[in-house]
């Protein structure tokens, strides 16, 4: 077994029953632990010795965390990738008892004050031998398996790799977030103030309009639209008179 198994363990060999010890140890071994269920806060045993003639249920429980524990456990645990890495390949993370140790949490109770034990063998002193074995397989379990030490804590492996994935996925999005540039705002229009005592602003100045020349039409023509005056100058129409005129001035506007 690991150290992380043997700290559980040290806690109920420090009761000094050698003797009851051994000899669960030695029935773990053998297989005399017919069954183990891991819950949360609940963990039980049918422990049927050689010397038994019927299978006792052995049951250890301890304090399940609650939501708001797990979540400061869970959010520590994604800020080290390498804690996610191990867990979602299904090993037990080293140095992991720190992370609930920061939490105010202890992830394996170290103290028989953490724990409550009996066993349908009512036999006494307690632990009897059936919990003994049962510690033993205990430990086993959790050396295989370390989702089983989370789930005796309130939290299956489903539901914590499931909320593990959640919280390192969020923190992806907001570090993208985060390094991505802010949106440009675009300018606002300028206001151009008029001056509502000058019309000429608002309407335009004749002098800023530049008359475009119309070309094809011919500078007498305007002769041509009204009728002739009964005028005439040494017996010549005062049109023609005038037609010379005309022509000659929109030749000087052209030059």
């Amino acid at each position: 077994m690991t150290d992380f198994p043997l700290a559980f363990l040290g806690m109920f060999e420090s009761l000094r029953m050698g003797p009851t010890f051994a000899r669960g140890r030695r029935d773990e071994r053998a297989g005399h632990v017919r069954s183990l269920t891991v819950s949360s806060s609940l963990a039980v045993a049918l422990v049927r010795g050689p010397d038994d003639p019927n299978a006792f249920r052995a049951r250890i429980a301890v304090r399940a965390f609650g939501a708001a524990d797990w979540g400061r456990v869970e959010k520590a645990l994604v800020s080290e990738a390498r804690y996610v890495a191990d867990l979602l390949s299904g090993r037990m993370p080293a140095g992991i008892e720190a992370v609930f140790d920061g939490a105010g949490l202890g992830l394996l109770p170290l103290s028989l004050d953490e724990v409550a034990m009996d066993c349908s063998c009512e036999r006494w002193p307690m632990p009897c031998v059936h919990l003994a074995a049962t510690t033993y397989a205990l430990a086993r379990a959790f050396e295989t398996d370390p989702f089983e030490v989370f789930a005796w804590r309130g939290r299956s492996r489903d539901e914590l790799l499931m909320r593990l994935r959640h919280l390192r996925e969020s923190a992806a999005v907001d570090a993208l977030e985060t390094s991505a540039p802010a949106p440009e705002t675009p300018e606002a229009p300028v206001d151009v103030l008029i001056d509502p005592e000058d019309p000429g602003a608002f309407w335009g100045s004749d002098a800023d309009v530049e008359p475009e020349p119309v070309s094809g039409v011919r500078p007498d023509a305007l002769l041509d639209q009204l009728d002739p005056p009964a005028i005439s100058h040494h017996g010549e129409p005062v049109v023609e008179v005038l037609r010379p005129a005309y022509r000659a001035l929109s030749d000087d506007e052209r030059a």
